[in-house]
């Protein structure tokens, strides 16, 4: 046997029956009863600890498995909210090792070097290593996380992933490991294989303003952009362009409106980074002028204020899977993990499973996603490796 992955969407009562199911119906797909490795993502509306036991007794105590807790997700067949997306794999030609490390806030390299501490250097048969990492998504530290965990692996380790999600209630996300489930938490997952596994990414913004620089910042709060109150430069940048598409009047809008919401997610801010922008989702939760961002941004950041609708979302995403199958350069493939920004979903509203739709076109592939709070791509050479707003696509080899 080479490689198979079996995938399931499933939607039940409670979170051990939803396990039950969405194992059971992705066991089906796979030639035989044996599992090596479990990936799920799990609505916040179940218990996290009866869905991984309502999973486990359908695969058994054996298999590797991480996963989080989402908002909705998503299989090559169909999008849901309130349910349990489950991949299993089967393989002689990868193999997994998981870890997990927590106060993750606190100290990021301390809680990789715990999720690494078994982690293998290298794997006789299997000359090429790739990382998934699933985090807590409220922990603020996605671009550092993503550096130390490249330093850790070593440069020539891919890595992909995503920030745990909670259906935008911004309260307290949740990851997985074998049967621990944690709050300000990193998980990971090695996978050794004998091809090498391939990662893209991709966003559908373009840029809208001049540049301005961030003037005034404390952590991931950012209070002036060019010296002036960092909320009223975003809505000077955006207002002709609402007022345009919308016939709205940014102004109107006050912090809690939901189309204000969805417009910052449409909104968003880019660092040039050359050929590509590095997205960065703000938003606003007081009755003030700041901007929060789900990670730290340095004063002297460069930021422009970009731009993106539903179609280009959708030209976005089939863009990743399309460039995934190029890089592959004909390897057979047996499926692909999908992590989708809840930016994404947000600026795609209905339309969203038109996006997943272009993306199972593509791949032709079995796959699960979930929405994030945030992705992680980082390949070979790369210095930077959090993103907002995009579509990451790994594919796994047979």
């Amino acid at each position: 046997m080479n490689t198979a992955i079996g995938t399931a969407l499933e939607v039940a009562s409670d979170g051990r029956a939803a396990g039950e199911r969405a194992a059971a119906a992705a066991l089906e797909q796979l030639p035989s009863e044996r599992v090596d490795f479990c990936q799920v993502f799990c609505s916040v509306e179940y218990d996290y600890e009866a869905t991984l036991d309502g999973i486990r007794s359908v695969i058994g105590a054996e298999p590797s498995l991480i996963g989080c807790s989402t908002a909705s997700a998503f299989s090559e067949s169909e999008v849901s909210n309130g349910a349990v997306a489950i991949a299993l794999v089967a393989s002689d030609t990868l193999t997994f090792v998981t870890g997990i490390g927590t106060g993750l806030r606190e100290n990021v390299s301390r809680a990789v070097r715990e999720a690494v501490a078994e982690f293998p250097s290298e794997v006789d048969g299997y000359p090429y290593l790739s990382a998934i990492n699933l985090h807590d998504g409220l922990a603020g530290v996605g671009e550092e996380l993503a550096l130390v965990t490249q330093q850790k692996l070593g440069p020539t380790v891919s890595i992909v992933g995503g920030s745990a999600a909670d259906d935008h209630l911004l309260e307290a996300t949740h990851v997985f490991c074998d049967d621990v489930v944690a709050q300000d938490a990193v998980a990971l997952a090695l996978i050794a294989s004998k091809e090498r596994p391939i990662v893209s990414v991709r966003h559908g913004h373009e840029p809208l303003s001049e540049p301005v620089e961030v003037t005034r910042a404390e952590g991931s709060l950012v209070y002036e952009l060019d010296g002036k109150p960092a909320f009223q430069v975003w809505k000077d940048a955006v207002r002709e362009r609402v007022r345009e598409e919308l016939d709205v009047e940014i102004d109107d809008l006050e912090p809690g409106n939901q189309l204000l919401a969805r417009l910052m997610c449409e909104f968003e801010f880019g660092i040039d980074q050359g050929e590509r922008y590095k997205m960065r989702w703000p938003w606003i939760e007081a009755d003030d002028d700041v901007l929060h961002f789900a990670l730290d941004i340095p004063e002297g950041t460069v930021f422009r204020v970009m731009h993106g609708t539903a179609d280009t979302q959708i030209e976005s995403a089939r863009e990743a899977a399309r460039r995934a199958r190029e890089k592959a350069e004909g390897t057979p493939m047996a499926g692909a993990f999908i992590y989708d920004c809840a930016c994404r979903g947000i600026v795609l509203g209905e339309e969203f499973p038109a996006a997943v739709k272009v993306m199972a076109d593509e791949l032709d592939l079995p796959f699960v996603g979930f929405e994030t709070y945030g992705e992680m791509c980082m390949g070979l050479g790369q210095f930077s490796g959090f993103h907002n707003t995009t579509t990451v696509v790994m594919l796994l080899p047979e």
